[in-house]
């Protein structure tokens, strides 16, 4: 799958045809995070989608064991990736175990063991490795939060500089932060009176679940090798077989030594430190071309940084909110800015986002292929497309392993995993490996760019522009489509025919709602709706080729199981789940019953006056405390296109904890969950919709209140 330029340039078009007269800069700006204490929850971030750098109040990692419970201070990218050894010789097909659903044919799925034993060990081992790496840290010479004073810390999310004053024990410190756009680098310029130092350390990887990836043990240290010049150094860091580079320079006078193992120090006895520190691998596609950049002072950092993100912000879409009235509206704008912000910061880069992104682990740093469509559906519906591809390249990489695990289970085509890595293998589990809603979303991730690229043909009023978006839509076609055949070929060989009632079934699955159990559930009705929408996109795709339909898919598109409706004339979590809703685990989780009509649009399944029965329901009943970030928005959705938008707007802005939205602009969840990126990529998908509307909607606006002015431009309709 190759990126074209003419396909960013249609982006760049595209933009300028959507341009009108909101003052973008004055709606971003009205929204920067402002920090004024220590506090390890408002931890701030800069970072370019392959690569971040978190702070905390002193505008640097200065402080990382004390903001460790909160959003940690972490150094991550898309390529740095860390295993243990594995002494024992673990191998995948240890941590298979072998299901009966009544297909006909052996399925083997990767799981997890209870009893302890090789197998037991085996998935763990498997689950933990490989692991994202923290590759650093990099803080002022200070030792206690409690000196900190006077805080003023503000993130201009307009050209991505953290700006942080602030005392300690009286002395005054003026610390700015910027990332580099195109490498794995950030800049900062620090002005003190005295002495400034700041310290570089490494921490060896915990491989733990959740958490900031930091062992700070003084029997596990990582080597850092030390070679120094006049206004530059190089840092070589060798944790266990991974090896990677740190690149340092500074301006003016400065001392650079190591002062541990794993610990390097920068110094100037004048008061201030103008330097760069820059991160690579030899995998990392920019690393060789960027280069140490020595001696480039920090206002050239800044003004790249700056023009990155201005053309970001003006490049894309935008919605401006101080017109409406409610005075919930200021908070709903602040959300959507700052979630632009974050997800672009951490999820733009060159393999799909881990639920915390580059911000700190989760999962061992792994990324879930069902929350792709939470974190970057939201990409295209707003104006930037071009981030959403980059990572769509990694699919073609996964394909023969996603091949691998169908055949294995006896099915055709590829079989997209749940929690993966850059490799494309899976992680052993008892609910991610019998998951299958993730397998449409390449499709319609596909469907999304297709679209994208398409829509504005008679827009254009130039031969030669319309020419390139005709060949933009041919290179997609081309690069896009065989894996969206591939992906539809598991998806009807997955069905089973029930020859009794003459319909398609799915069963031998856990659906979104993961309080059901693969052995018991028997279609699902968000996963039937799905199927249906992607079988039947799969075939507009055939079509756009020039290819025939395919007569087996249209048999299962017009023979799908219809939605399974219960006493309560509710539609059920599943067609198996009892007939009316009283066990709690049928109504805790997510209710995924509402995103057949909401993030999928109206089809023949799913009748408009049961679905608005069965949303009235589950607002008055759920158990919504055991929800995530992201079910707010797929009720927002399910509201607007079941045309209440006083429900939808009041869904996005319930008052929940798993709904809470940190000062930095981060979707809390909860105690181990601090940062939860599906909820913040899930708000922007919704407000994108409830404000651009969808296929077949009318009106200003469709999904808010009519009295909610909202202003917009740039944002793009959903299906």
């Amino acid at each position: 799958m190759k990126k074209t330029v003419i396909f960013a340039t249609v982006v760049v078009w595209v933009s300028m045809l959507c341009a009108q007269n909101i003052d973008r800069k004055q709606v971003v700006t009205r929204n920067n995070p402002h920090v004024t204490r220590v506090d390890p929850l408002s931890s701030l971030t800069v970072g370019n989608g392959h690569f971040a750098f978190t702070v905390d109040a002193t505008g640097l990692q200065t402080f990382p064991e004390e903001y460790a419970k909160g959003v940690p201070l972490c150094t991550m990218s898309d390529w740095g990736w860390h295993s243990f050894e594995n002494k024992q010789s673990f191998k995948a097909e240890e941590a298979l175990v072998e299901k009966d659903f009544g297909r006909g044919h052996k399925e083997l799925y990767s799981a997890q063991f209870r009893e302890k034993g090789r197998q037991q060990d085996a998935a763990n081992y498997l689950r933990a490795n490989p692991h994202r790496l923290h590759l650093g840290c990099l803080g002022l010479n200070l030792a206690d939060t409690s000196l900190v004073k006077n805080v003023d810390q503000t993130l201009d999310m307009w050209t991505g500089k953290i700006d942080s004053r602030f005392t300690y024990n009286g002395q005054p410190y003026h610390v700015e932060t910027v990332c580099n756009p195109g490498s794995c680098q950030i800049a900062t310029r620090v002005e003190t009176k005295g002495r400034a130092e700041v310290v570089f350390r490494v921490p060896y990887p915990t491989g733990a679940h959740s958490d900031d990836a930091a062992d700070w043990g003084k029997d596990k240290k990582p080597l850092v090798r030390l070679s120094y010049w006049e206004n530059r150094a190089d840092l070589v860091v060798e944790i266990d077989n991974v090896k990677y580079g740190v690149k340092i320079s500074w301006r003016g006078k400065a001392r650079i030594r190591k002062t541990n193992r794993n610990e390097v120090m920068l110094s100037s006895r004048k008061g201030r430190l103008d330097f760069s520190v820059q991160f690579g691998d030899r995998v990392y596609k920019n690393f060789a071309a960027s280069g140490p950049l020595s001696g480039v002072p920090f206002t050239e950092h800044y003004t790249r940084s700056a023009t990155f993100w201005n053309e970001y912000w003006k490049n894309g879409a935008i919605a401006d909110f101080s017109h409406v009235k409610d005075p919930r509206a200021r908070e709903l704008e602040r959300r959507v800015v700052l979630s632009q912000y974050l997800l672009a910061v951490n999820d733009g880069g060159y393999s799909p986002p881990q639920e915390t992104g580059l911000t700190y682990n989760s999962w061992f740093g792994k990324f879930h292929l069902e929350m792709i469509w939470w974190h970057q559906v939201q990409f295209a519906i707003w104006g930037h497309p071009d981030l959403l591809a980059q990572s769509m390249d990694w699919f073609v990489k996964a394909a023969p392993v996603a091949q691998r695990i169908a055949r294995r289970q006896g099915f055709k085509g590829v079989r997209w995993m749940k929690m993966t890595d850059p490799s494309g293998e899976e992680a052993p589990s008892n609910v991610g490996s019998y998951l299958i809603w993730q397998q449409p979303h390449f499709i319609y991730l596909a469907e999304l760019i297709y679209r994208y690229c398409t829509n504005h043909k008679t827009t254009n009023r130039t031969v030669a522009k319309a020419k390139a978006m005709d060949q933009v839509a041919k290179e997609l076609l081309d690069n896009y489509g065989p894996l969206v055949e591939e992906t539809a070929e598991f998806m009807s060989s997955f069905v089973t025919f029930d020859s009794v009632a003459g319909r398609y079934v799915l069963k031998g699955c856990i659906p979104a709602q993961e309080t059901l159990k693969a052995d018991s559930t028997v279609n699902p009705p968000f996963e039937l709706s799905y199927w249906l929408w992607g079988l039947q996109t799969a075939q507009k795709w055939r079509e756009r080729k020039g290819e025939p339909r395919r007569a087996d898919w249209d048999d299962i598109i017009q023979r799908l199981s219809p939605l399974a409706v219960g006493e309560d004339s509710l539609y059920l979590a599943a067609e198996s789940a009892p007939q009316t809703y009283r066990d709690i685990r049928f109504t805790s989780d997510h209710p995924a019953v509402l995103g057949a009509v909401g993030m999928l649009p109206q089809s023949r399944l799913a009748d408009d006056r049961i679905m608005r029965r069965t949303l009235n329901w589950i607002w008055d009943n759920w158990n919504w405390d055991k929800t995530w970030g992201w079910d707010y928005p797929m009720v927002a959705m399910c509201a607007a296109r079941l045309g209440e938008p006083e429900r939808a707007v009041d869904a996005l802005l319930m008052p929940k904890r798993t709904n809470t939205y940190l000062v930095n602009g981060h979707n809390y969840q909860d105690d181990r969950l601090r940062v939860y990126l599906p909820g913040n990529g899930g708000l922007l998908t919704a407000v994108g919709m409830m404000l651009a509307g969808w296929d077949g909607s009318t009106g200003k606006n469709p999904g808010f209140p009519a009295d909610w002015d909202v202003r917009w431009e740039g944002i793009f309709p959903m299906p």
